[in-house]
């Protein structure tokens, strides 16, 4: 009994014909495990991209707000990347391991951890370290530089009267909501600055008109004006004859004297016009009147429409031979058929708050072509400014040949010359004086040149109100000149980058809501300005010198390209199709940079997705 158990158990020890499939049975839950343990180090990994890509994107949104406080850009940060993660409904973001913060260098460092739901529970998986874990636990970092550029984007709005009412509001929310995209409230190590540049007849450049157009020539003291010598001398009867004879007992004239004659009765026909005396006696003599070529005799026939003398009359002895005023103002600097203002005058001063064409000029005086025989003596002072371009007034003849003056504004027009669509410094090329009259005047705000004051931006977008015409080319001109390095004398303080710096973007943004209308020649809308521009009345005799606003503008837009300024159009309910869209379309920098809002709503989104895109390039170009 005792030999069988032995040999039994040397039989069962010695037998491994199940070695195998006991191994088997044993290894397989762990080979199990660790097949479906590799399928989620495989989903931890898929998830781990995934959160790469929703983390950058998130910290880009974080770097392109506005704010700098952690606080704002976690808010920001946070909302971005949730909404980035819906996509993922088995990963779960932890939020208390999920940062955004702006360091000294300006780059928002952004950092997240998920956790991913495991198909293998209660299982040690390195490398995460635990026990019984149901989650793993995935994380990613990302680095934004927020400002790899400097920012200098000019705004160009137009504030013409077609931008009345509503227009005018929706274009102030638009500009306002653009500013906070682009100006940061962070200037270092990059800045952002805006220059506003509103037209509408032209651009008012405020304080800085004299620098970029020059001085005024300012007036002379009037000394002295008059237009007669001597004393009158009473008419006593005028025959009817070839040619006419007049009674005046005494009267002192010689021949080749001009005289006045007003106050006769019944032969009205004779009375004030100027005439050249022609001699007979002491107590008669004949007139001869100028028929714009030569003096000829006055013949007072009823044939030639006079009536018959019945009583009374005066002859004054003139000092100029049309009988108009004299003037006199010491080294006035003008010349024969210049233009001259007149103003504060006294005694005679109805010859104020006009403008004359001068003749019979001397070094210290000249004759204005109008007689004083309906005005008072001249007493004291005045005013004599020369009329010509360059002058603080201009006097000038419009379509009618009617003689207009208008005043030196602080507003501009279009240069002209070789410098006409270039940014060549205003101290070796003047832009253009403007004449502005009353009915089309130039606007009330002023240029803003670059600033990163936001306060500044909008306190001078909220006072814009609308007048005048349209002299887009003009806005289109001073929008460059904002972000021209060639223009920083005339505003130091503001002074624009140079165009090849390497970490400086420039855009300009031309805004509209119709058609350029309004070209100049010699600083007055010229007389071929277009539908919209005003009435003739003071618009100047001659054609526009540069020819269409639109082709202007278009010529200024492609300089500025050329020097590589980003070009933004915004045609405020512009039609598609008309010349205003066509330009518009000409000017911007591709199709993707113009834009055709149709409403307030539509200016605004136009408004915002030119700052994201201005952001954008900033960050990534």
């Amino acid at each position: 009994m005792g030999r069988g158990l032995r040999a039994f158990t040397r039989r069962l020890f010695s037998d491994a014909r199940g070695n195998v499939a006991m191994l088997f049975g044993l290894s397989l839950p762990v080979l199990i495990l660790m097949a479906v343990g590799g399928v989620d180090i495989h989903r931890a990994s898929t998830v781990r991209v995934n959160l790469q890509d929703a983390l950058d994107a998130a910290a880009l949104s974080a770097a392109r707000s506005p704010y700098t406080a952690d606080a704002d850009l976690q808010r920001v940060g946070l909302a971005s990347l949730r909404a980035n993660l819906q996509s993922y409904p088995n990963v779960i973001l932890r939020e208390a391991d999920t940062s955004f913060v702006l360091n000294g260098d300006n780059v928002v460092i952004a950092s997240s951890r998920v956790d991913v739901k495991t198909l293998v529970a209660n299982i040690f998986l390195p490398p995460y370290g635990k026990f019984m874990d149901d989650y793993l636990p995935v994380g990613a970092h990302s680095e934004v530089n927020r400002s790899s550029k400097n920012l200098e984007v000019a705004l160009v709005l137009d504030i013409t009267g077609s931008m009345a009412g509503q227009r005018l509001t929706d274009l102030k929310a638009a500009a306002r909501e653009l500013v906070d995209i682009v100006v940061q409230p962070l200037q270092t190590p990059f800045y952002s600055r805006m220059s506003v540049t509103p037209y509408a007849v032209g651009v008012n450049l405020g304080s800085y008109a004299a620098g970029a157009r020059g001085t005024p020539t300012t007036y002379r003291s009037i000394t002295g004006a008059a237009w007669t010598t001597g004393s009158s001398k009473s008419i006593s009867g005028i025959t009817r004859a070839s040619p006419g004879v007049v009674s005046s007992s005494s009267h002192g004239f010689v021949t080749g004297d001009w005289v006045w004659i007003s106050g006769v009765s019944g032969m009205t026909q004779i009375n004030n016009r100027a005439y050249r005396v022609v001699r007979i006696t002491t107590g008669s003599y004949s007139l001869q009147a100028w028929n714009g070529s030569s003096w000829s005799a006055v013949n007072t026939t009823s044939g030639n429409g006079y009536s018959s003398y019945s009583s009374g009359g005066i002859a004054r002895k003139c000092l100029v031979s049309d009988c108009s005023v004299v003037v006199t103002a010491a080294n006035h600097g003008l010349s024969n058929n210049d233009y001259v203002y007149i103003s504060n005058v006294g005694g005679m001063t109805g010859i104020n708050g006009s403008g004359y064409q001068v003749d019979d000029v001397t070094t210290n005086t000249y004759s204005i072509g109008v007689n004083g025989a309906g005005w008072s003596a001249y007493t004291s002072g005045g005013r004599s400014y020369c009329g010509q371009y360059g002058c603080e007034y201009r006097v000038f003849r419009n379509p009618s040949n009617a003689i207009r003056a208008l005043p030196a504004s602080t507003c501009v027009s279009e240069r002209t010359g070789a410098q006409a669509y270039t940014d060549a410094s205003p101290a070796s090329a003047r832009v253009g004086f403007n004449y502005a009259n009353g009915s089309n005047i130039c606007p009330t705000a002023s240029i803003l040149p670059l600033t990163s004051n936001t306060t500044t931006i909008k306190n001078l977008i909220n006072s814009l109100s609308d007048d005048g015409s349209t002299a887009g080319h003009i806005g289109t001109a001073w929008g460059w000149y904002t972000v021209s390095p060639t223009f920083n004398a005339l505003w130091p303080s503001s002074g624009a980058g140079v165009f090849s710096e390497r970490d400086l973007l420039k855009a300009v943004i031309i805004m509209t809501d119709g058609d350029y209308n309004t070209p100049y020649c010699s600083g007055v809308i010229a007389q071929n300005a277009g539908s919209g521009s005003g009435g003739s009345t003071d618009k100047i005799n001659c054609n526009a010198t540069n020819g269409d606003s639109f082709n202007q503008a278009g010529a200024l837009c492609a300089a500025m390209k050329a020097q590589g300024v980003i070009v933004y159009t915004v045609g405020f309910q512009v039609s598609t199709g008309s010349s205003a869209a066509a330009i518009l379309a000409q000017c911007a920098t591709s199709s993707d940079h113009a834009h055709l809002p149709a409403s307030g709503a539509d200016l605004s989104d136009a408004f915002k997705a030119i700052g994201r895109d201005i952001t954008r390039l900033r960050i990534s170009k």
